[in-house]
Parts: C-alpha cells; structure tokens; sequence
C-alpha cells in the first residue's frame, strides 16, 4: 500500500474558545490538540505531513520545533487568508508537487481539531482509497444528533451524491443521521485539479474542500464514503464546554489503556 500523506488545517483562530490561542493550540490531556491529529497520521503511516498555519503561526510550529521534516517530521504551509478549507489546501500545493505529478499519490486532508481521530480510522479509510481506486474518499459517521455537521446525501441505490451543510439542508436532508466529520482520502492530482474548479461561496465569501467530491463526480471519477468513524471520533472543540468533554474522553481511554 502507498504511503500517504496528510495536510492538516490548522490556520484558524476559533473565536468561541474565547482565546487568542490558535483553535489548534488549546489543551486537551497535556498535549495540545493538533498533537493528536499528527499522532493519528503517523500512525497511519504517513511519509510527509504538512500543517496549514495562519493565525499566530508561531505558537503551533512551537509546538513541533523538535521535529525534523526531512525525518519524519512535519512541514509548515501558509494560508495568509482565512478564505476557507478549499484555499488553505491549496496553499500546500508548492509542497505537494511530486504527489500530483504521481498517478496515484493519496492525500488524506483532516482538522487540526479532531484530537479523538485515531490512526486505525485513517487506516480504513486509505484501505478503501485504494482497493477502490477511488479519486476521492470520505470517512463518515451516524451519529444520533446531527445538528451542525455536514450531511451525506445519497441516491436510491446508495451512492453518495453530495455533501450539503447543515445550514443549506433541506427539511428532508436534516433528518439524515450520516455526517461528514471532515475526514478525507484523495488522489493529490484529482484533488488539486478540482480545487481549481471550486467556486467562492456567495453567503461566506469562501473556497470549500466539502465541494470537491461532487466536482469529481461530474467528472465521471470514483467517489466513495465509507461509515468507518466511531461516534466518539466525531466530535471536534469549537468551545471550552467541548474541549472539557473531549478531554474526558481522552482521559478514559488512556487510563483504559493503561489498564489492559
């Protein structure tokens, strides 16, 4: 199987944590959240892992000054904008140069602020990357409250057909308990060239990455999701009362550890 590689989105502020950290930076079990999220893809066996820094860029590549990129370690990308998901991967590009060119290089593209991912749920979802010969991948999850994320919309026979945000549902497509918890698997040459088609949100004024699977769709390419995510991987920290329950989380699952 390829090695893979990561970007993972760590430019924003997140201005409900009522903190001038960086989102990524805050706290949860003694290690700061995008910490985990680079375990994760290591674990899953990443050869090259690039952060897409913003807001104070400082404070999170502090947190990997040790880290030797040529060695394993991660790599800085800078969105100089928050214009959204879909620009700050594409501020990686430079880096990503060998990737494209490749016939088939998988990319997974992930939150800095999902600290619960674990590496076997990356594993999945690059095992079915590939055996699928997919161009793009989604691991998604049901979850019994959906409000807020994501909803994957499916035709009669199953087969994924988009992504639609929860403030652009339909009543029908609320009640969809499937969810996209922003954990994806792409080919880095179909991923980019997509990313070039993505057209700016009129409501935010953004670029999302969330456009891309149907964009590869319409261009007859393989796209698949897999229900691969546990609902205790779900949850990411947009708030302190968040970043509280995913630290409980953590704490019972390493003292369960600990205990085997």
């Amino acid at each position: 199987m390829t090695q893979p590689t990561a970007v993972i989105l760590a430019a924003g502020k997140g201005t409900r944590m009522n903190s001038e950290l960086p989102k990524v930076a805050h706290t949860v079990a003694s290690r700061a959240m995008v910490e985990w999220v680079v375990d994760a893809c290591r674990s899953a066996g990443c050869a090259k892992i690039i952060l897409v820094v913003g807001y104070r860029q400082e404070v999170v590549r502090e947190l990997f000054a040790g880290d030797d990129a040529n060695g394993g370690g991660v790599q800085f990308a800078v969105q100089s904008e928050q214009l959204g998901t879909g620009h700050a991967v594409l501020s990686a590009k430079d880096q990503l140069q060998s990737e494209i060119a490749a016939d088939r290089a998988p990319i997974f593209v992930l939150a800095g602020d999902g600290p619960l991912i674990s590496g076997e749920t990356l594993k999945k979802l690059l095992d079915r990357h590939e055996s699928a010969q997919n161009a793009a991948t989604m691991a998604t999850s049901t979850i019994e409250d959906p409000t807020g994320y994501g909803r994957i919309v499916r035709d009669s026979a199953g087969k994924f057909l988009e992504i639609v945000e929860h403030k652009n549902a339909t009543p029908d497509q609320l009640t969809i308990r499937e969810i996209n918890p922003s954990y994806y698997c792409f080919n880095a040459s179909d991923l980019f060239r997509a990313l070039d088609s993505v057209k700016r949100n009129e409501a935010s004024g953004e670029y999302y990455v969330t456009d891309v699977p149907a964009l590869l769709l319409e261009e007859g390419k393989r796209v698949d999701v897999v229900d691969a995510v546990p609902a205790e991987e779900v949850l990411s920290a947009n708030t302190p009362e968040q970043l509280a329950q995913i630290e409980a989380i953590l704490l019972a699952s390493t003292a369960g550890d600990q205990t085997r």
